[in-house]
Formats: C-alpha cells, structure tokens, sequence
C-alpha cells in the first residue's frame, strides 16, 4: 500500500492532477479486463499485468497502476476508465 505522505505527493505525470487510491471495485473491473485481454493502456498496447492497486486521477479519466507496492506514474502506461467522471 502506499503510505499517505508519499501519496500527498503524487500527482498525475500529465495534468498534474492529484491523485486518490482507486477503490476496490474498480481495482477488481481493471484486473477482471485484463484477465480477459480486453484492457488496453493510453499508447494502445495490451495490459498484461494485473495490479495490485491503483492511483485514479481526479477527473476519474486515467488510472495507474500499483504493481509490487510501485506506482507506473508514465503517461504513455495510463489505463483509461470509461464510465467515470
């Protein structure tokens, strides 16, 4: 899990948005699609690699992965999130 100062720091590579832990449902729908093949990053390339947890962006639009307690903070590594405002 990522410790709460650290996380205070974070912000997206991008817009430089702050970023949240994503909640664990949504967590379970990003590894539910890429367990199905069907999750594809901001550079359009497969996600293979479930994650652990994930940072959501605040206008819900991208999502990063936590893989092995790591935050993938690349832009181009972004998973989009349909259906989030």
């Amino acid at each position: 899990m990522i410790d709460a100062e650290l996380l205070k720091l974070l912000c997206c590579p991008e817009t430089r948005q702050p970023l949240s832990l994503a909640d664990a449902a949504l967590v379970q729908r990003l590894n539910e699609q890429i367990t199905a093949g069907q999750l594809r990053n901001r550079a359009g390339k497969p996600v293979t690699r479930k994650c652990d947890s994930a940072l959501l962006r605040k206008d819900g639009q991208f999502a990063y992965a936590i893989c092995e307690n790591i935050p993938i903070l690349l832009i181009d590594e972004a998973i989009p999130v349909s259906g989030r405002a």
